[in-house]
């Protein structure tokens, strides 16, 4: 897979400020999305964005909420995501 250009929005009140981490003098926040160019929902977005869970969270099955969506508008060579709103005929690009 090449390059993929993706608009990223989230809901800054949602954001758990006891996972954001200290260092250095900076705050830093760990997110985790899941991408699926060729199947966006009703409102045209490929993924989610929630805040990241460490190793031991993840195997006792804490989720984090959703604290907003992504949209992949790029994709290596110019090509557009493949969308199951378009038709075929659409989809092919010849």
């Amino acid at each position: 897979m090449g390059k993929l250009g993706i608009n990223i929005g989230i809901n800054v009140k949602e954001i758990d400020k006891e996972r954001l981490k200290h260092n250095n003098g900076k705050v830093w926040m760990n997110l985790t999305t899941f991408i699926d160019p060729s199947n966006p929902d009703k409102y045209g977005q490929h993924g989610f964005i929630s805040q990241s869970t460490n190793k031991e969270e993840r195997e006792n099955g804490v989720k984090t909420p959703i604290l907003g969506n992504c949209q992949v508008f790029f994709t290596e060579g110019g090509a557009e995501p493949i969308s199951d709103n378009k038709t075929e005929e659409e989809q092919i690009p010849f």
